[in-house]
C-alpha cells in the first residue's frame, strides 16, 4: 500500500525544504562520471514537486547549488551550469502546466550571465502561478544570507529608518531571503549523511529533520510521502512539554 493513502491531509506541512544529496556517489556506483548523477537528479526534482504540487503543499525549496559547490573541479561546476540552463528551459512549460511558481534565493549575481537570464525569464514566466512556489537555492549559504540581513538592518538603523530597539526575530526575518514564506515545518536529506550544511540556518530552528539513505536520483514520489508520514507521527513541541501540547 502507499504511504499516500497513510497521510492525513489536515496536517501537511506548509514548507518543506530539500538538500539534495547523494549524486556523485550514484554516478560512481554506476561507474560513470558525477554529472551523469546531476542528471538524473532533474526526475526526483519533477517527481517530488509533483507530489508537493498534488498534495497541495505551498513551499518546496531545494539546496541546488551552495557557496561552496564553487570550490569543486571547474569541469563538473561548468557541466552544473549548462545543466541549470537546460533544465531550467525545459521546464517552465511544464512548470506553468501544474501552477508551479518559481522562485530563487541565494547569491544569483555570482552564476554564469545566460543563467540569471534563463532563470529570471523563468520566473517572469511564471509569477502569477498560484499553486505550490518552488524555490531553487542557488549559490546559497545559510551563513551569507544572515550577514546580508544584517548588514541591511545595520544599514536602515544607521539611515534613523528602524529603531534598535524595535528589532525582534519577526522584524529580523523580513530582511531574509525567504521572506515571506514561512519557515519548514519539514526537512528532507538524501544520502544519509547528518548535518544541515550551513542551508536556512535560521529557518530550520524548529524544523523537523528527516533523513534517508536514499541517494537523490533515486528518490521518488513514494520516498516523499513516506517523508510526510513520518513528519505527521512526531509531537512538535517548540519548547514545551508534552502535557502542555495536548492541554491545547
Amino acid at each position: 500500500m502507499s504511504s499516500l493513502n497513510q497521510i492525513n491531509h489536515s496536517l501537511l506541512p506548509q514548507h518543506v525544504a530539500i538538500i539534495m544529496d547523494g549524486n556523485g556517489r550514484w554516478a560512481k556506483k554506476k561507474g560513470a562520471m558525477r554529472i551523469f548523477g546531476h542528471n538524473n537528479a532533474v526526475q526526483a526534482i519533477r517527481d517530488v514537486s509533483e507530489a508537493a504540487a498534488e498534495l497541495q503543499i505551498k513551499y518546496i525549496t531545494l539546496y541546488a547549488f551552495s557557496t561552496e559547490n564553487w570550490n569543486r573541479p571547474k569541469e563538473e561546476v561548468n557541466a552544473l551550469m549548462t545543466l541549470l540552463i537546460k533544465t531550467i528551459g525545459s521546464e517552465t512549460k511544464t512548470l506553468s502546466k501544474n501552477n508551479i511558481k518559481l522562485n530563487t534565493i541565494g547569491n544569483t549575481t555570482d552564476l554564469p550571465k545566460d543563467c540569471q537570464i534563463e532563470l529570471y525569464n523563468a520566473i517572469e514566466s511564471t509569477k502569477h502561478n498560484t499553486g505550490l512556489t518552488l524555490t531553487l537555492a542557488l549559490s546559497y549559504s545559510g551563513r551569507w544570507e544572515i550577514v546580508e540581513a544584517a548588514r541591511h538592518v545595520a544599514k536602515l538603523v544607521k539611515n534613523n529608518e528602524l529603531n534598535i530597539e524595535d528589532i525582534t526575530e519577526n522584524e529580523f526575518s523580513k530582511y531574509l531571503c525567504t521572506y515571506p514564506m514561512p519557515d519548514p515545518e519539514l526537512m528532507i536529506r538524501t544520502s544519509g549523511e547528518l548535518r544541515i550544511s550551513n542551508y536556512l540556518l535560521w529557518q530550520l530552528a524548529y524544523t523537523e529533520l528527516y533523513i534517508t539513505d536514499i541517494l537523490w536520483p533515486d528518490f521518488n514520489k513514494e520516498n516523499f510521502y513516506e517523508a510526510i508520514v513520518d513528519f505527521q507521527k512526531r509531537e512538535r513541541r517548540f519548547g514545551k512539554t508534552s502535557e502542555q501540547i495536548t492541554k491545547q
